[in-house]
């Protein structure tokens, strides 16, 4: 059996479906040619049908990236997969990932059918994609609770259609690593000409589970992997792909190799993490900001002593450089524009001029930047077509001093002013806008991260408004966290304003 893992990235698709996480094209095309410095063999790019965006993302990702192969995905319906021909127009290598739901559950009341047609269908499907492109994928969606025996006559019939790669997702995080690897075998010993194709796994971590099911999908014959970046994803996430990567360097038992840059794994996470505005817990393995941090006096002595005796990793491994180079106000454009391409952001002309700007604003509040704040400062960008936009905040609190808020907007030009008293300088700050912007909005989460642990530090706001029935999320960061309270409600106002 081949010992060759491929690493099939599904950020930009699966990863992207996360409420508030959102890319635009531009942050697409940094995490697309970040994750090619990373060296992941597949990158799904998008849905093409789904939106316009997403259409026109999986073409700019076409263009942007030279060797990974790019995959768009469909469903088994002949105007998707058209759809999806037209956006892979540029891609130098190209795959369609089409598919359809298998379990009886998806089958009795996702699709109202029976198991015959299903076959048929997804058979149709992959002899349509085969039209067009060389390189299909199918999916059996919901695999995890799909009953073996016809889960094998299905993966049987699209391989006859020239199916070259198909995915046994986990769709809802339920297997067990015995029961997920044991259904990945039992496909290798009994499908004819599974020889012909990849066996792809896709776990999905509903029960904390998908690393290890997707490990067992390995060691039992699958050879690629479905994986996010920090593990990101719809509801409780995918299979983390530094988890994955580091598990196979770590374990020379494992019988495969990765073309993964492990030495990439660190920037790439902390780049995404940024972009989608999405934390990294610190105790996230691989990359959290604990993972090699040891606090038990009985483990400094030993790390002192010797470091494999608490760490399984070299932290330079996964890109971590303790004598990485701290920024400052004193340093200039060059080493700016080199820590950001460190970081995967290449930066030119008017756009680095302003990064460059907002860096010596934050240098002159913080004795030193790091990457995460620099990553936040890239990404600032963001906002500047906004309709609305904070100009001023002044907010007087102490004990003893009922808070009130002074606030400036403008909108679309045209400036305005209010104040508001509250029970704090975060809820004053709210009102005050509120006196201005008079739409019917509720806050129904309010979170406050901070990006390392000074009393300086930048501290970043994510925020989820209600308004007109739907949820709308938004995103500040400022070392003021009264400010980037307000500019995170400012964001979510301006996403409901489109």
């Amino acid at each position: 059996m081949d010992d060759r893992l491929y690493i099939f990235d599904t950020t930009l698709r699966d990863g992207e479906q996360v409420p508030g996480c959102q890319l635009n094209t531009v942050e697409k095309i940094q995490v697309a040619k970040q994750l090619e410095l990373l060296g992941v063999d597949v990158i799904e790019a998008g849905f093409p049908i789904s939106s316009p965006g997403d259409f026109n993302s999986v073409i700019e990702i076409s263009k942007a990236v030279t060797w990974p192969t790019i995959c768009a995905l469909t469903r088994a319906v002949q105007k998707d997969i058209d759809v999806a021909v037209e956006a892979l127009q540029y891609a130098r290598h190209k795959r369609i990932h089409t598919g359809i739901g298998t379990s009886d559950m998806h089958i009795k009341y996702k699709f109202n059918s029976n198991r015959e047609e299903i076959i048929e269908r997804g058979v149709a499907a992959v002899k349509y994609a085969k039209r067009f492109v060389e390189d299909v994928e199918f999916y059996a969606e919901d695999a995890g609770r799909t009953d073996n025996e016809y889960l094998a006559r299905v993966v049987e019939a699209v391989i006859k259609a020239g199916a070259t790669v198909v995915n046994i997702p986990d769709t809802t995080g339920y297997c067990l690593p015995e029961e997920y690897g044991a259904k990945i075998r039992y496909l290798v010993e009994h499908v004819d000409g599974i020889d012909r194709a990849i066996i792809s796994t896709h776990c999905h971590n509903d029960l904390g589970m998908a690393t290890a099911n997707t490990i067992s999908g390995i060691l039992n014959g699958a050879r690629q992997a479905e994986v996010t970046i920090n593990g990101i994803g719809e509801r409780a996430g995918n299979t983390s792909l530094e988890e994955i990567a580091m598990i196979i360097k770590c374990h020379k038992s494992i019988p495969v190799q990765t073309n993964i840059n492990t030495t990439k794994i660190y920037p790439t996470s902390r780049m995404v993490s940024s972009l989608m505005n999405m934390p990294v817990q610190p105790n996230k393995a691989v990359v959290g900001r604990n993972a090699f941090a040891h606090s038990s006096g009985i483990h400094q002595d030993g790390v002192l002593k010797n470091v494999q005796t608490y760490e399984i990793m070299d932290p330079k491994d996964v890109g971590i450089d303790d004598n990485s180079i701290v920024l400052t106000a004193r340093s200039g454009r060059a080493a700016l524009r080199h820590r950001l391409s460190v970081l995967g952001i290449d930066m030119d002309g008017e756009r680095l001029d302003k990064v460059y700007e907002a860096f010596l604003r934050l240098a002159d509040q913080k004795k030193e930047i790091g990457d995460d704040d620099i990553l936040m400062l890239a990404g600032a960008d963001r906002t500047a077509g906004h309709h609305i936009k904070l100009k001023y905040l002044q907010v007087t609190s102490g004990v003893g001093v009922r808070p009130v808020a002074s606030i400036g907007l403008d909108v679309a030009g045209e400036q305005f002013e209010a104040a508001a008293s509250g029970n704090g300088p975060v809820d004053a700050a709210i009102k005050a806008l509120k006196c201005i912007i008079r739409r019917q909005m509720t806050l129904k989460e309010f979170t406050i991260q901070a990006i390392s642990k000074g009393s300086d530090d930048v501290g970043k706001v994510h925020m989820q408004v209600e308004y007109d029935g739907q949820l709308y999320y938004g995103f500040g960061a400022n070392t003021d966290i009264i400010a980037a309270s307000v500019e995170a409600y400012i964001d979510c106002i301006n996403k409901f304003r489109k």
